[in-house]
């Protein structure tokens, strides 16, 4: 009888430390988001700081000695351009790659592309960042006749490359989770391999798959040392993929460490990351709503 009392209370045990880690979890983000709004929530309500200005306009000078301007419309609309190019080219490839491994690719060539896939997920962003500084900067600049290689496009390729790896993992894992029987009765109804994979697939794992893609997303938003390095960390509006820009989290990393603790360029630096942290969060909003309406329809 003390017997069972002991492993009732263990497992009581377990289950309220269980508990505890997932509710940790949403402490930890909210004491997250409370802190970058506390360092930065001065500014709102002292008066220097215009929220049209902040969104409205592109001139952002900081440490201006005649009139400081904090125009993040160019910083946005950077950061924006980089991550939608870098998903335009992150997506096909990591859906069709996970797709291979999934279907198509035999166990042994499997084992190594999933090393080579992991390894690209190993590199650190510095070291991208380098790469974008020195090669894909006098490439860029060799193929497109552009006068810098420090550009939209720079970056972009960039975080596409760092952005697959998350995607082909996640996206493998959603399309094994659907059950054979799927496979086996499109099979045996005299589907080829291809209309397997649009017609049964797909639509099973969508959940996944758009996981996978926003978890892509939520890489490239928030990536910051290989953009600071690769996109030429100029302020401007872009108008073509060979224009430099300058991105939300590279204006953080570039500022921050150069911001007297307490002055108003600190604390507008905070709620720029506010802002980055709240775009995570619509995200991942949106994302859950998508699924939440797939499912209701499915």
């Amino acid at each position: 009888m003390a017997r069972g009392r002991g492993e009732l209370a263990l497992e009581r045990g377990i289950e309220l430390l269980i508990r505890l880690c997932g509710v940790s979890a949403i402490l930890f983000v909210f004491g997250i988001f409370f802190f970058v709004f506390r360092e930065g929530a001065g500014l709102l309500w002292s008066g220097r700081f215009s929220i049209l200005e902040f969104f409205g306009s592109i001139e952002w000078y900081p440490t201006s000695q005649s009139r400081v301007r904090y125009g993040a419309l160019a910083l946005i609309t950077g950061t924006f351009s980089v991550t939608v190019l870098a998903m335009l080219l992150a997506v096909p490839f990591g859906i069709g790659t996970a797709i291979y491994l999934s279907e198509f690719c035999g166990a042994r060539r499997k084992e190594t592309l999933k090393i080579v896939v992991e390894l690209l997920a190993a590199i650190p962003s510095v070291v991208w960042g380098f790469i974008g500084l020195t090669i894909m900067n006098s490439l860029i600049i060799r193929l497109f006749g552009a006068p810098i290689g420090l550009n939209v496009l720079n970056g972009a390729m960039l975080l596409a490359l760092m952005s697959v790896p998350i995607i082909v993992s996640i996206g493998e894992d959603a399309l094994k989770a659907v059950p054979d029987g799927y496979r086996e009765a499109a099979l045996a109804l005299g589907a080829t391999r291809w209309q397997l994979v649009y017609r049964v697939l797909l639509p099973a794992a969508r959940n996944g798959l758009l996981a996978a893609v926003l978890l892509g997303v939520g890489r490239a938003v928030g990536e910051t040392m290989a953009v600071l390095m690769a996109t030429g960390h100029s302020i401007r509006m872009p108008t073509s993929l060979l224009d430099p820009v300058r991105t939300l989290t590279a204006t953080i990393a570039a500022e921050l460490g150069e911001a007297p603790v307490g002055s108003d360029h600190y604390q507008v630096l905070f709620l720029v990351g506010v802002l980055l942290f709240t775009i995570t969060f619509i995200v991942n909003m949106c994302a859950v709503r998508i699924v939440r309406g797939k499912r209701g329809r499915g």
